[in-house]
């Protein structure tokens, strides 16, 4: 059986805090320019790639990064994905809250942060429903391949691969895309108290939409996250160990 090459991604020391919050002035909020790089081999990642990316983005969850990274380093290893560059989204925090985060893994720079749109159905000023129905009008959690770009009603927007069976499989027949809308603005959140609200697409802002969409397309990872993601894996591990501490161990009965 040959084993799949990995970057562990995944074995990094968890930092024990979050530096101050920097000045906004002081992130590179553009894309930057096309990668003249090679993707990373197999244990060559630096330990502390985690601790870089929370000291370039201090806003985020650490939570938030340490899921994204483990998708990412899983999805490179199978071949899903082919250029270091992650998306992540905090779904846990209000729309009118920058909660898009874009970075080069290679470089370990931030190259955007964003505001980002909920589904219509996923609620107000805090997504608190999530679904991957057709029809729902709900944002879907969970890691998303990105595609190739066109042109629709909504603009140029990128096409989005739910990677998770019943959780955002159906995100290509519900046409989840990231595009531009003119409801994703601080105006916008200042009048409403909110963003407008998506089909349940991560809808940004029209002035960064087509730059950020060009940094994204083609088999990067975008990843929606959301806090009850940690609390559902929590409840599923605590019941796979108790269900694996009431099976008997047969090898001892049928040797090896």
């Amino acid at each position: 059986m040959k084993v799949p090459r990995v970057l562990l991604l995944t074995a990094l020391p968890l930092v024990a805090g979050v530096p101050p919050a920097h000045s906004e002035a002081a992130v590179a909020l553009t894309g930057s320019p096309a990668l003249q790089v090679s993707l990373p081999a197999a244990g060559a990642t630096s330990p502390t790639i985690e601790t870089d990316l929370l000291h370039a983005a201090p806003t985020i969850r650490p939570e938030a990064l340490r899921a994204a990274l483990s998708s990412w380093d899983a999805l490179y290893s199978r071949g899903e994905v082919s250029r270091p560059i992650l998306t992540v989204i905090d779904y846990g925090l209000p729309s009118t809250t920058k909660r898009m985060w874009v970075f080069d893994l290679a470089s370990r720079h931030l190259l955007f942060y964003e505001l980002v749109a909920h589904g219509r159905n996923s609620g107000e000023d805090l997504a608190q429903s999530f679904s991957n129905e057709e029809g729902s009008l709900m944002t879907s959690l969970g890691a998303f391949v990105t595609g190739a770009t066109y042109n629709g009603r909504n603009g140029y927007s990128l096409r989005l691969r739910g990677m998770e069976p019943g959780m955002n499989d159906r995100a290509e027949a519900r046409t989840i895309v990231v595009h531009g809308a003119p409801y994703v603005s601080e105006e916008v959140a200042l009048e409403l108290g909110r963003l407008g609200r998506s089909h349940g697409c991560p809808a940004v802002r029209p002035a960064i939409a087509r730059t950020l969409i060009d940094e994204v397309k083609d088999r990067t990872l975008l990843y929606a996250w959301h806090p009850s993601m940690d609390k559902v894996a929590a409840s599923v591990g605590a019941a796979s160990t108790m269900a694996a501490l009431s099976v008997p161990d047969v090898r001892s009965h049928r040797g090896r």
